[in-house]
């Protein structure tokens, strides 16, 4: 273990270190900040893994949602019955389905007010702590509960007054979060206490992985930050219920959506293994994916046949999914040892992938003019970049206190 303990620790001074080779402007690095930031990350894997607190903390959450998506069974069994009264459930019902029940429960508690107060405050707490901006902060957090592609939405007038470098800070960040309402899809699928530590894990190293990459002054007077409105276009508050339809609806689309992806990427994925076993039997893309990841996954501290494994999930995790490669190993996961379980799901849990990559620009295309989103268009490979930093570095992180 102690071994494989320093190929860990090494492999989390790499991946900062290409986080700095990378940099557009090495000279504006605030050093005191990616420090305390680093420390703070530490500290944070630590507690949720090491701590018995941490970990009951952890378990609570894991709890909380599981409970939500037995309630959000309810539903399902009143329409579907014959979907649920089954031996085992498939990836649709068990997985995708409560999410009916869990985005609307989110939508609400942000038309009330609760879930911006919440995001508000841990932002400013955030911001005050590393020493960041304090938007890139609160983003950071918006991500956390509300998802990438909603986080820009709600902060449009902000993106619009703000700097183009800033934007592509936005941007870069955008593929390292999940959303809080596609938590209880992902704990019926991986470990759930590792799930929910990557989640504030990965907020902090996005910051930590921006900052390097994209370093950017931000002036006083620039430093402002941006709310959360359920209000209307004509700046009234929405009826209810027809908010309530609304978010319903767009559940309802995101499992659509969801669905049709990874069918989509899987038949794909298949067909192009297809293809390339005509020339040679061994021949398959995740075992290209896996020769390519390979020495990042060995730098997380796994033996030689664990890092092949978790470099070709890696690659079709970036390629594909994080619900292919789920799906995949959720059958089997328990049956890895505790190091290669942990950093395997906290390394899937987030949104970094080449399809999110077309998500972000188009919803910057909705947003900001034509020369921000040129700007933006032009920075894929950084973003790309820091989606697998951001990835790595939370793996690596938690990899170091779970043997």
């Amino acid at each position: 273990m102690s071994m494989y303990l320093l190929v860990n620790i090494i492999g989390l001074v790499v991946f900062l270190a290409i986080g700095v080779l990378f940099s557009k402007n090495r000279k504006k690095i605030q050093w005191k900040s990616i420090l305390i930031m680093v420390v703070l990350n530490l500290v944070l894997a630590w507690f949720l893994t090491s701590m018995s607190i941490g970990r009951d903390i952890v378990s609570g959450a894991a709890a909380g949602f599981d409970w939500l998506v037995q309630v959000a069974y309810v539903g399902i069994e009143f329409a579907l019955p014959s979907w649920v009264h089954v031996k085992s459930m498939d990836f649709v019902t068990s997985a995708l389905l409560p999410i009916l029940l869990i985005v609307p429960l989110f939508d609400i508690l942000t038309y009330i007010g609760v879930l911006p107060f919440i995001i508000k405050w841990i932002g400013k707490g955030l911001s005050f702590i590393t020493g960041q901006p304090k938007f890139e902060s609160f983003f950071a957090v918006e991500m956390m509960f509300l998802g990438n592609t909603e986080a820009l939405a709600v902060s449009s007038l902000q993106l619009k007054k703000m700097k183009a470098e800033r934007n592509v800070t936005l941007a870069m960040m955008s593929m390292s979060c999940v959303t809080a309402s596609i938590i209880g899809a992902y704990i019926q699928m991986m470990p759930g206490q590792f799930i929910l530590t990557a989640i504030p894990i990965n907020i902090i190293n996005a910051i930590i992985v921006t900052s390097l990459i994209n370093p950017v002054t931000v002036e006083p007077e620039e430093d402002t930050v941006a709310t959360i409105s359920s209000t209307a276009d004509d700046g009234k508050k929405e009826p209810f219920f027809s908010f309530l339809g609304d978010s319903i609806l767009g559940a309802g689309r995101l499992i659509l959506i969801i669905a049709a992806n990874v069918i989509a990427f899987v038949a794909l994925a298949a067909l192009i293994d297809k293809v390339l076993q005509l020339v040679n039997p061994w021949l398959t893309l995740e075992h290209i994916l896996g020769i390519i990841m390979y020495p990042f996954a060995w730098l997380l501290g796994l033996n030689s046949h664990d890092s092949f494994q978790m470099a070709q999930y890696m690659g079709t995790k970036l390629v594909t999914n994080e619900f292919v490669v789920m799906g995949k190993v959720t059958s089997i996961i328990n049956k890895f040892d505790p190091h290669f379980k942990a950093v395997l799901t906290v390394f899937v849990t987030s949104f970094a992938n080449f399809s999110t990559l077309g998500m972000i620009i188009g919803c910057f295309k909705g947003i900001v003019d034509k020369e921000k989103n040129d700007i933006i268009s032009k920075n894929v490979g950084y973003m790309l970049l820091s989606g697998i930093l951001v990835s790595l570095l939370s793996a690596g992180f938690v990899g170091l206190f779970v043997w």
